[in-house]
């Protein structure tokens, strides 16, 4: 039963209540009901029968407030010739033309005609070509150009020595009773695939800012190699204005470049996010099942050992690896990575 049905039916017990004690008052109190409301009832009844009885309504129908045609016209012309541009923009340039929308109202037109973004504004222009044969603008070329270039697999990351480019992610290990949340900072070489990785108990810019200064540059200092370029996300905790932000200002102190990866599109890092599910299927949920950790401290103890065994033991059929261990393809093709350091070259003093 709907509630306006059981509404009608609540009148209509009233009503019967009424006729059968043959007193208003009391049976509005036993029904919860006005002597105003009853009466109300009864006229409503005795006027239009049980169809009366239904709510209706008090509210004023609220009327879209659509644009005119030749206005609506000249906006989705526009989202043809100029796909690339956004509302403000086109509202903007019809402004010059004597068209005046707004940019929610040009954002309004675009949802009834499913031009809302770049990519469907994209589609309809090619339909258009396909169907009627039209010539392309420029404009229009290098929007579908530009698209065409994103819809390109990157499935390789450009990276020809050790350190000439390194992957940093953030991973949320879960809430472990008796230690607390855990997140991961993780660090891999793209080329050698070797991993390095802290946790911690919050994810800020100083904890990103300590693998790579505890852990991975101590590393590459070691073996004198060079870290020259870092790939992130575009989280809190890597990106930031670079005279304030603790991760910015310790890369650039160090001299290291930092590239950021496509907002939205977490599979330009997937090398990242293969390792952190990788420690995740092999490391985490076996250790957890195994023992009962205390502190961050003893987390960190057999992460480290599970990372030397990773690192020195298992075999990597990746393009740069061919079967040998992330540690053994990082110490074995470091001359690579001394060749392209221009630091190391000499200079010949003429005679």
């Amino acid at each position: 039963m709907t509630r306006e049905e059981k509404l009608i039916k609540s009148k209509l017990g009233l009503l019967e209540l009424g006729e059968y004690l043959q007193n208003v008052s009391e049976a509005c109190r036993v029904m919860g009901y006005s002597r105003d409301t009853f009466y109300r009832v009864k006229d409503a009844y005795e006027t239009g029968g049980v169809e009366a009885l239904k709510d209706e309504s008090r509210r004023k129908p609220n009327r879209k407030n659509r644009v005119s045609e030749e206005t609506e016209a000249a906006v989705v012309k526009m989202a043809h010739d100029e796909p690339a541009w956004g509302q403000i923009r086109v509202s903007n340039e019809l402004r010059k033309a004597g068209i005046f929308v707004s940019g929610c109202g040009v954002r309004g037109v675009w949802l009834r005609h499913g031009l809302e973004t770049m990519k469907k504004r994209l589609k309809a222009l090619e339909a258009r070509v396909a169907a009627e044969g039209i010539i392309l603008t420029e404009g229009q070329l290098a929007a579908l150009e530009r698209a065409n270039r994103e819809k390109e697999a990157h499935g390789e990351i450009e990276t020809v020595h050790p350190g000439y480019l390194g992957a940093q992610d953030t991973y949320y290990v879960g809430f472990i009773k008796g230690v607390g949340k855990i997140y991961q900072q993780t660090f891999v070489d793209t080329y050698s695939q070797v991993v390095c990785a802290k946790v911690y108990a919050q994810k800020v810019p100083i904890t990103a800012a300590d693998l790579l200064n505890d852990r991975v540059l101590p590393l590459f200092e070691k073996h004198e190699i060079a870290l020259l370029r870092v790939l992130t996300d575009r989280g809190t905790e890597y990106c930031g204005r670079e005279d304030s932000h603790d991760y910015q200002l310790f890369l650039a102190l160090n001299d290291i470049e930092h590239t950021r990866t496509k907002a939205n599109h977490p599979q330009t890092n997937g090398i990242c996010e293969r390792v952190n599910r990788t420690m995740q299927d092999e490391f985490y949920k076996v250790a957890f099942r195994k023992k009962l950790y205390r502190s961050l401290e003893e987390v960190q103890l057999d992460l480290d050992a599970w990372l030397v065994r990773y690192n020195n033991d298992r075999t990597n059929q990746g393009k740069n690896c061919k079967g040998r261990t992330p540690m053994q393809t990082f110490l074995e093709d470091r001359c690579l990575a001394n060749e392209k350091d221009l630091s190391r070259l000499t200079i010949p003093l003429a005679a």
